[in-house]
């Protein structure tokens, strides 16, 4: 947990941030990016101006998070779950249903690639999210119906979810698909709250600090 100072809409002075924070997090030259950095830094990894597989995205992020069970004493451990997100976030104009269909393709690639199914992988979500000037209502449609899981090994080694986030910050719009927790990283006006408890409260309380 962090004592920095937080201005209420989860942006917090980075002068009050620890030194190893600090140096770690990007410099985005977009003030909204920044902000959502703010929100995701405690517990994601950030890069900028990444290129993946041919997109290219102005944010990523990834978390790791391991729940462990314990018996008696940590050595004694049993019932490991590891749970994972990739996060890649892009500014653009005005996002199409089109290129939302080409980025879950995107998606499955980076899950082809990094997700390594095992008998104690639970989870890996990639989440794309495209921030935009305006959302059109086809695209919201989209998104809002959007679901997407894939089981490995028929479950036995966990699943990968690919999760679609539009947002306008300028208008303040968000739309999300079913399991994109992640979005409430970008909803900046509005308090990031605290998840329901649930078998890994959703990813581990991912932003609350």
């Amino acid at each position: 947990m962090s004592d920095a100072a937080d201005d209420g809409d989860g942006r917090h002075d980075p002068e009050e941030l620890p030194p190893e924070i600090r140096e770690n997090v990007p410099d985005y030259d977009d003030e909204y990016l920044d902000r959502v950095s703010d929100r995701l830094m405690y517990s994601y990894d950030l890069d900028r101006d990444v290129v993946a597989d041919g997109e290219r995205f102005e944010m990523s992020a990834e978390m790791r998070v391991r729940n462990q069970k314990q018996f008696l004493h940590p050595a004694l451990s049993y019932a490991d779950h590891d749970m994972m997100e990739h996060v890649f976030a892009r500014r653009v104009s005005t996002p199409s249903v089109g290129e939302l269909e080409r980025l879950v393709e995107f998606a499955h690639g980076v899950a082809d690639e990094r997700v390594e199914g095992h008998e104690e992988h639970y989870g890996t979500d990639v989440t794309v999210v495209l921030v935009a000037d305006r959302i059109p209502d086809d695209v919201a449609s989209f998104v809002d119906g959007f679901h997407d899981r894939t089981l490995l090994k028929f479950g036995y080694y966990g699943h990968y979810e690919v999760n679609l986030v539009v947002v306008a910050p300028e208008s303040e719009g968000l739309v999300a698909s079913e399991s994109a927790d992640t979005a409430a990283a970008f909803r900046l006006w509005e308090p990031v709250e605290d998840p329901d408890e649930g078998i890994f409260s959703r990813f581990a309380k991912r932003f609350w600090r």
